[in-house]
């Protein structure tokens, strides 16, 4: 969904990164959009008109959240009028390839950690290194965690906050179906089996209710799960660090499920996008980052929401932290110093991280967490909560993806269709995904 507004006028969590060397060519322009610094920041005009762009991914709870933020920047600076889009999670970066190929990205952006390497290594982000001090103020940042934004010495990405996975459950729909939640520290095996049971209960519900969605085709769950398994994801070099043999058995033990129709049918997942299952009251958990749980229980109308962590494998929890997502700009911005004045406002500013709340995850600045009203039970508190209590689970470093990884991560995620659907055996999805992994990670 694309939607265009005109007006009139740390946390510091202990986010360590293992640093993946970017090898490959991307099929992104790698043409330059001019200097990708900006060697002569100054403190931001105020004598003239300015225009910014800002998009982000997200629904329409993220969206509202966005208008109050900026009305408030536009208040600070009268003279800056915010031009505002948002999209669906695979049309926005769709359009954002686009936009790069013609160097006509936003002044300022939503980034993911899955594409920042891409982006800043073609040349198509402004290295914000000299705005800080200026119209940036990173004072405020866990360092480990701002390195999550740095690409061969620049930085070109600001995180927002942080956040882990985490299984969200609707306790409204296990109530009416008078089940159990799930236990906590429960293994995958157990998950199935309990999605199975909820599945098989809601099967007669108005509408029918099913235990979970189809979880195989999130890269990000299955790179836990190799962590959870003594592994890693990824060597030194980009490459994948696994056999086609571990990832088989990630996509087999699931096929049970699939075969007998217990996830979320996935040609009613396709209806609902962007929502999701749980969020239209259908699915009674999904495993995703905790920060989603916010949208989540403002899309589905209840606050009756909540987290445990992910299910466990033979080593452990083995979760970790992770930038939930991050603000950059364009290499091509005619107003680098207002764009880095934006970014600031939105990582900074306390009321903004009350409106905000852990809608985009934690707040990865102490005065933004600080400043958010946490009511007992409330959803925030309960994200705030889960953060605190599964802090002890978080062993493992997280792994920053090297260029490339956003390519591979779409292409896991329609090979997991393609697997719900039928089309495809638990092989042709490792033997195809690797296809893709050799053409686009490590030295392709």
């Amino acid at each position: 969904m694309v939607r265009t507004r005109t007006t009139p006028r740390t946390r510091t969590a202990a986010v360590q990164v293992t640093a993946l060397a970017a090898a490959s060519a991307l099929a992104l322009s790698a043409c330059g959009g001019g200097t990708t610094a900006s060697a002569d920041a100054a403190p931001v005009a105020t004598d003239r008109d300015i225009e910014l762009s800002l998009v982000w991914w997200g629904d329409d709870d993220r969206a509202s959240r966005y208008e109050e933020a900026v009305a408030l920047f536009e208040e600070k600076y009268p003279n800056i009028d915010v031009q505002t889009q948002f999209q669906a999670w695979d049309d926005y970066w769709t359009a954002r390839s686009t936009e790069a190929a013609g160097q006509t990205l936003p002044d300022v952006f939503q980034m993911d950690l899955a594409y920042i390497h891409q982006y800043a290594s073609n040349n198509q982000l402004l290295d914000l290194s000299n705005q800080v001090g200026v119209n940036l103020d990173t004072a405020g940042y866990d360092e480990a965690l701002l390195a999550s934004g740095a690409v061969n010495g620049g930085q070109f990405g600001i995180p927002t906050s942080t956040n882990t996975l985490g299984m969200i459950r609707h306790d409204d729909l296990l109530d009416e179906l008078g089940i159990d939640p799930p236990a906590e520290g429960l293994t995958w095996d157990e998950y199935d089996a309990w999605i199975r049971e909820v599945s098989e209960a809601g099967a007669d519900h108005d509408p029918q209710v099913y235990g979970g969605t189809d979880y195989t085709g999130t890269l990000w769950l299955f790179i836990q799960w190799l962590l959870q398994q003594g592994k890693t994801a990824f060597d030194d070099d980009g490459t994948p660090a696994f056999t086609k043999d571990d990832l088989v058995a990630w996509v087999e033990r699931t096929q049970p499920l699939r075969d007998d129709g217990v996830f979320y049918p996935v040609q009613r997942a396709k209806q609902v996008e962007p929502l999701t299952g749980l969020q239209v009251n259908e699915a009674a958990t999904e495993l995703t980052w905790d920060n989603m749980m916010a949208g989540y229980s403002a899309s589905a109308g209840t606050e009756n929401v909540d987290l445990l962590p992910v299910p466990t494998g033979a080593d452990g929890s083995q979760q970790f932290w992770k930038p939930s997502m991050l603000l950059s700009s364009s290499a091509s911005t005619q107003e680098p110093d207002a764009a880095a004045a934006l970014i600031d406002f939105l990582v900074n500013d306390p009321e903004v991280g009350a409106i905000f709340g852990t809608s985009k995850g934690v707040p990865a600045v102490v005065g933004q967490r600080d400043a958010m009203e946490i009511e007992e039970g409330s959803v925030d508190g309960k994200i705030v909560g889960y953060e605190d209590a599964v802090a002890e689970r978080v062993t493992a470093d997280t792994p920053l993806p090297a260029e490339g990884y956003g390519v591979v991560e779409v292409e896991f995620k329609r090979l997991g269709e393609e697997l719900s659907y039928g089309n495809i055996t638990p092989e042709e999805f490792a033997d195809q995904w690797f296809q893709s992994a050799e053409a686009n990670l490590g030295g392709a």
